[in-house]
């Protein structure tokens, strides 16, 4: 039995790897030469906003997976308020 969990698990990692390289691929042939894609960090601080109480209440709950949260929360903020003067802010 655990032969097939070992298989499904490396399966899934390969399909992953699969598509995040097709991903990759299609992005570039997308932007075309010379051009970069900047990171939206008015959604990084959003997230950061987000991640940030999940993960205390998580923790709250005295399960420690959520520590990882709640450090990401942490850093997305800390990216976002960092580069505020980049933020994509669309008026409507």
């Amino acid at each position: 039995m655990e032969g097939i969990y070992l298989f499904l698990l490396i399966g899934v990692f390969v399909f992953l790897l699969l598509l995040g390289f097709v991903v990759l691929i299609v992005r570039k042939r997308k932007l075309g030469p010379g051009e970069n894609l900047e990171p939206d960090y008015h959604a990084l601080f959003i997230m950061g906003i987000c991640f940030l109480p999940m993960g205390a209440i998580g923790i709250a709950t005295k399960n420690p997976g959520f520590f990882g949260i709640s450090a990401l929360g942490l850093i997305y903020l800390a990216i976002g308020l960092k580069n505020k003067d980049k933020w994509k802010i669309k008026n409507k």
